[in-house]
C-alpha cells in the first residue's frame, strides 16, 4: 500500500501538473494569455448569469398560431379534394377558419355524402408523433346542423404540434443566441408552452428581445396591385380572394396588395449576410437558395419579368422591386431602410431560421454586473473562510500529517478549477457553494485514515503497519462514503435543472479529486516521508 513504482509517481505528479496548468488561465491576466509566445490553455470558467449579470427572459410560444396555420394550410388540400371529383362539389363562400377549426360550407346540399367520402382522407388516423407507438387521428370530420363541414384539430393533434413548436422554437432561440458569440447561455423548456432564456454577459438586453421576438417569417410573394383604389377599398374592408393588405417599410408605398400564393420560402434559405450595396454603399442583406429554391426562384423571375414581387419578412414588405431579368444563381439581395446593426439582425434572423410561432415575452429580468460582483466576493469570502478554518483545524488535531492533507486540499481546488475550465463548465452561486462544501468533504477521507492509525498505534503497532492499515482499512468507508454521494450528485444533475445542475457539477467534479488528492496524493507524501525518515513514532 506505501509501495510507489517510478510510473505511478510521474501518474500522480502528471494528474496534478495538469490540472495546475488547465487552472493557470483563470489567474493569469488576458494581456498574458494572448501573447502569441502563450502555448498554455486560455480557456477559463464561465460565470453563470447570477455571477457576472445578463438577461433573463420568460417567453412564451404563441401556439394558436399554429393551430391556424395548420388549419389554414388544409383549405388547399380541401379544395384540392373536392376538385378532382368529377361531380365538381362546389364550396360555397370558400372555406372558413374559426379557433381550432375549420369551416367547409358545400353549395348543394345534395353533394354532402359524396362531399364527406372524399374529404374522409384528409382527417385520416396517421402514424408518427400524433401517437406513441400507436396511429392517432389529426382531425374529426363532422356535418353540422346547418348543413356544413368541419374539421377539428384532436387534443393528440394539439399536443404533437405543441410539443414541436416549443422544441422547434428551443433549437432556434439556441441558434440566434449563439449567434451573438455569448457563452453558455441557459435555454430550457418550462411547462407545457413556455422558455426560460438566460444569457450571462449579455450587454444589450433590448436586442437580445429583438432577436428573439421576431418570427423571421420570410416569402418572396409577387406584388397583386398598387392601385390606389384597390387598396383603399382593401383598408376600407374589402376582402380580395387571391390577395392579403400587407404593410411596407416604404413611406412612400405603406401598403401593398400581395398574392397570397407563397413562390419561394425562407425554408429554402441556407445562407444570409449582412452587405454593402455596390451601387449606394447602403446596407443591404445577401442570401442564397439551396437548389431546389434555387430553381424556384430562377422559374418565378424567368417567368415574371417586368413584375414586381415582394420580399415579405413576418407579414411586412421589405422591399418590392421590379424584376429586369432571370434570376438563376441562387442568391440575391435585400434592400430596404437598413442600419449596419438591423442588417446584421436580419441575416442572424434568416441564418438561423423562422420560428415557427410569434414568442410572448412573459417575464424579463436584468442581472447588472454589480449584483454579480458582488456575489463573487461574498461567494469568495464564504470559500475562503471556510478553506482557513479547515485549514487551522487540521493541523491542530494531526500535525504533520495535517499538512498534508491541507497540500491535498490546495491541490484539490486547482484540480477542480482546472476541470471545470477543460470542460468549459458554468459555474453559479449554488456552484460555488458545491466547491464549499466539498472543501468540508474534501478532509473527511483524510480524518477517517488519521484516526485509523491512531488506533493501530494504540493497538501496538509499529508505524509502518499503523499508516498501512490505517490506509488500507480506510478505503473501503471512503469509497462507500463517496460514492452514494456522487450518486446522489449525478441524479441531481439528470433531474435538477438551472442552478441545481451548476451545484451538481461542482459537487460530482469535487468528489472525484477530493478522493483523489485526500488518499492517493497524501498517501504518496506519507510514504516518502516514512521512507525518508523512518520515524520510531507517529507524529500524529
Amino acid at each position: 500500500m506505501l509501495h510507489f513504482s517510478k510510473s505511478k509517481i510521474a501518474w500522480i505528479l502528471g494528474v496534478c501538473l495538469v490540472g495546475v496548468i488547465f487552472a493557470l488561465p483563470n489567474v493569469l491576466p488576458s494581456s498574458v494569455t494572448e501573447k502569441s509566445w502563450y502555448i498554455g490553455p486560455k480557456n477559463t470558467i464561465n460565470l453563470g448569469l447570477d455571477l457576472q449579470g445578463g438577461a433573463h427572459l420568460l417567453l412564451e410560444v404563441q401556439v394558436d398560431v399554429v393551430y391556424r396555420e395548420r388549419l389554414e394550410n388544409l383549405k388547399s388540400d380541401v379544395r384540392r379534394a373536392l376538385r378532382n371529383r368529377e361531380e365538381n362539389i362546389r364550396i360555397q363562400h370558400g372555406t372558413r377558419v374559426s379557433g381550432d377549426v375549420l369551416r367547409v360550407m358545400i353549395t348543394d346540399p345534395s353533394q354532402m355524402d359524396l362531399a364527406m367520402t372524399q374529404l374522409k382522407d384528409l382527417a385520416s388516423a396517421v402514424q408518427g408523433p400524433l401517437g406513441i407507438g400507436a396511429a392517432a387521428k389529426e382531425f374529426d370530420l363532422a356535418r353540422t346542423s346547418d348543413g356544413d363541414i368541419t374539421f377539428t384539430l384532436t387534443e393528440a393533434a394539439k399536443h404533437s404540434i405543441e410539443s414541436s413548436a416549443v422544441s422547434q422554437s428551443i433549437e432556434i432561440v439556441r441558434r440566434r443566441i449563439d449567434e451573438l458569440g455569448t457563452r453558455e447561455p441557459i435555454i430550457q423548456r418550462q411547462g407545457s408552452n413556455r422558455i426560460i432564456v438566460q444569457v450571462p454577459g449579455e450587454t444589450n438586453p433590448q436586442r437580445l428581445k429583438e432577436l428573439l421576438n421576431q418570427t423571421a417569417k420570410l416569402t418572396f410573394q409577387m406584388v397583386y396591385s398598387n392601385d390606389p383604389g384597390s387598396i383603399q377599398e382593401a383598408l376600407d374592408g374589402r376582402v380580395f380572394r387571391d390577395a392579403v393588405l400587407m404593410q411596407t417599410e416604404d413611406a412612400r408605398e405603406p401598403y401593398l396588395l400581395i398574392a397570397s400564393e407563397v413562390l419561394v420560402s425562407g425554408e429554402d434559405l441556407v445562407g444570409a449576410s449582412p452587405g454593402f450595396d455596390s451601387r449606394d454603399n447602403q446596407p443591404v442583406v445577401n442570401f442564397r437558395f439551396n437548389n431546389r429554391g434555387s430553381l424556384k426562384f430562377g422559374r418565378v423571375t424567368t417567368e415574371s419579368i417586368g413584375k414586381r414581387f415582394a420580399i415579405v419578412l413576418d407579414d411586412i414588405v421589405v422591399s418590392a422591386p421590379t424584376i429586369q431579368s432571370a434570376i438563376t444563381g441562387g442568391s440575391g439581395q435585400i434592400s430596404g431602410s437598413f442600419t449596419v446593426e438591423s442588417a446584421n439582425n436580419l441575416a442572424i434572423l434568416l441564418r438561423s431560421g423562422a420560428l415557427p410561432a410569434p414568442m410572448q415575452i412573459l417575464e424579463e429580468r436584468t442581472v447588472g454586473a454589480g449584483l454579480g460582483a458582488d456575489s463573487v466576493a461574498a461567494g469568495k469570502s464564504a470559500a475562503v473562510i471556510g478553506f482557513l478554518a479547515v485549514i487551522v483545524f487540521i493541523i491542530a488535531a494531526y500535525g504533520r500529517f495535517g499538512i498534508y492533507a491541507n497540500i491535498a486540499l490546495v491541490t484539490n481546488l486547482l484540480l477542480i478549477a482546472g476541470a471545470l475550465s477543460l470542460l468549459q463548465a458554468t459555474l453559479t452561486l449554488p456552484g460555488i457553494a458545491g466547491i464549499v462544501l466539498t472543501i468540508g468533504m474534501a478532509v473527511d477521507a483524510n480524518v477517517l485514515i488519521f484516526e485509523r492509525m491512531r488506533e493501530e498505534i494504540k493497538a501496538g503497532k509499529s508505524p509502518i503497519n499503523a499508516v498501512e492499515s490505517g490506509y488500507s482499512k480506510a478505503l473501503g468507508t471512503i469509497l462507500d462514503a463517496n460514492i452514494t454521494t456522487f450518486i446522489a450528485a449525478a441524479i441531481l444533475f439528470l433531474i435538477g435543472s438551472g442552478p441545481v445542475k451548476g451545484f451538481s457539477v461542482t459537487l460530482a467534479i469535487g468528489i472525484l479529486t477530493s478522493v483523489f488528492t485526500a488518499f492517493t496524493l497524501t498517501r504518496l507524501m506519507v510514504a516518502t516521508w516514512i521512507r525518508k525518515a523512518r520515524p520510531s513514532e507517529l507524529p500524529i
